[in-house]
């Protein structure tokens, strides 16, 4: 083979690429030149806030209450009651030491009952002295009933000698407490005791003494004034104030939840409590709850935030519940370039007709979608060609969807509704002829099939993080447990700006406190 074959060869190759490329130039659509839509923005999304509340029943238990109660209540009393015999007993002292037994601490529907043993010894020491006759029947008939016999007889013949009498004391005291809360903090017990003794006659002589008679008002005035000390330091005691401050200051903070993607800044679950919520102690066989709660305005935040939450003077009090709850309204934000990539995702490489009939064949290679009033403009580079012998012949355009998003909540995907070819890409299709213009209607319903947006993937996650972000503010230590659970997470709404698209998320659980131990 010589040069000139060669050379021969090349330009014959040479001839044939520009024959080919005139030829396509020739018959291929011409490039769809289109301007771009206007677009009308709508109004900024409002501030990025949701109102949660997390109510959560606070149980006593009544062991803890009974350790407390054991660790402060005075053990021992002791008294001098008044003698009802000083006019016949000389230099006469009755004295008494009772001391308490453990505490027994029950439970009934609003009322919390506590109860001791007392026991004890009862002392009578003095001398009996000589009176009037006269004056003696008339305060022995007065003494009748308290001491029994014929008193002014017994008092003559034994007139002069002295005594030292004792007796056992066995009694119990039954304190009961109907416990409630007030609007500013203020816990009043409401407490009542009684007390009981089991009587016992001492002899004195030919006198027979109510031993229970003398020491019953003496402890009925101790107890009483211990239960009122205790009422009026309940009442004025601030400690559910000054406990409720601490983990106000702790929940007013933001908590981070990490990035939601690769490539993504980390974000921040704000947590700015506004009110604080109980409900009247309830009472059973168990435990004293108190159901204790707070609303609180949620919004997630790209940065970590420092919020200001005033602490309420006021409790809102309302009705008692059996299960703490749990729900957080949690506004999610999407930027527009993230919508995009997901629909892009679903429908980029999809061909129409999808069965390859028709003269024409429409691909879609990229979306991108935007914002504008009350509704979202799908942008599609398609690739436009004509089918059979040159059916690599074809021209890109931007072919432009109206759609209304719509959020379906059975199913958490966002989908379109009411997908409408815009008026130029209608004009793009025409310049194609008939054939690409029968493309539009199968065009539109695929991407009001297809073109969805699957949020499951960001519940999951929104509700693992949440729950990591929630879980973490429970307190654990000794005596005192708590536990916060997320079990659902649900998107219920969307909006969106000229930028971003929210999705509304209301995250549901259970939360609870047990106390077993008040020893701090």
């Amino acid at each position: 083979m010589g040069i000139r074959t060669i050379i021969l060869g090349v330009l014959v190759v040479v001839v044939s690429f520009v024959v080919a490329t005139l030829v396509i130039d020739a018959l291929s659509p011409p490039p769809v030149k289109q301007e771009k839509v206007a677009l009308t923005p709508p109004p900024p999304l409002p501030p990025l806030t949701g109102t949660s509340t997390v109510l959560a029943p606070t149980a006593i238990s009544l062991a803890a209450i009974r350790e407390a109660l054991d660790a402060h209540a005075p053990r021992d009393f002791s008294g001098q009651p008044q003698s009802p015999l000083s006019k016949f007993l000389s230099n006469a002292q009755l004295k008494f030491a009772v001391a308490r037994g453990p505490l027994s601490v029950t439970g009934q529907p609003g009322v919390l009952v506590v109860t001791t043993p007392l026991t004890g010894s009862f002392e009578a020491l003095g001398t009996l002295t000589g009176a009037v006759g006269s004056g003696l029947n008339s305060v022995g008939g007065a003494l009748g009933n308290l001491l029994g016999g014929n008193v002014g007889q017994q008092v003559e013949n034994l007139a002069g000698k002295a005594f030292d009498q004792h007796a056992d004391i066995q009694g119990t005291v039954t304190t009961t407490s109907r416990p409630t809360i007030a609007t500013n903090w203020r816990l009043a017990p409401n407490l009542a005791a009684q007390i009981n003794v089991v009587d016992v006659v001492l002899p004195i002589g030919g006198f027979k003494l109510s031993v229970g008679s003398a020491v019953k008002p003496v402890l009925d005035k101790m107890v009483h004034d211990q239960t009122s000390r205790l009422e009026a330091y309940l009442r004025s005691d601030p400690f559910i104030e000054n406990a409720a401050r601490a983990e106000w200051a702790n929940l007013c903070r933001s908590v981070p939840l990490g990035a939601a993607a690769t490539g993504t800044p980390n974000l921040f679950l704000e947590i700015r409590p506004v009110h604080a919520i109980a409900a009247q102690p309830k009472i059973d066989a168990q435990a004293v709850t108190l159901l204790l709660g707070v609303q609180a305005q949620t919004r997630i935040v790209p940065n970590q935030t420092k919020p200001d939450c005033p602490f309420p003077q006021q409790l809102d009090l309302v009705p008692q519940a059996n299960e703490g709850t749990v729900n957080v309204a949690v506004p999610i934000d999407i930027p527009f370039t993230e919508v995009s990539r997901l629909i892009e995702a679903q429908v980029a490489g999809k061909t129409f007709p999808e069965d390859g009939s028709g003269a024409f064949a429409v691909k879609i290679k990229q979306a991108t979608i935007a914002a504008s009033g009350d509704r979202l403009l799908i942008s599609l580079l398609v690739n436009m060609r004509k089918r059979g012998l040159f059916s690599f012949f074809g021209t890109d355009a931007i072919v432009n969807v109206w759609g209304r998003p719509v959020l379906d909540r059975q199913n958490q995907i966002l989908r379109f509704a009411d997908v409408t070819l815009d008026m130029q890409s209608n004009a793009a299709f025409g310049l194609l002829g008939a054939a690409a213009q029968a493309a539009t209607p199968l065009l539109q319903k695929t991407l009001a099939e297809e073109a969805v947006i699957d949020l499951k993937p960001l519940a999951a996650d929104a509700k693992k993080r949440i729950a990591a972000a929630i879980g973490g503010l429970a307190k654990q230590t000794p005596g005192l447990t708590a536990n916060v659970t997320i079990n659902d997470l649900r998107l219920v709404g969307i909006a969106y700006d000229d930028k971003t698209l929210r999705v509304i998320a209301n995250a549901d659980g259970t939360a609870n406190v047990a106390v077993t131990s008040l020893a701090k």
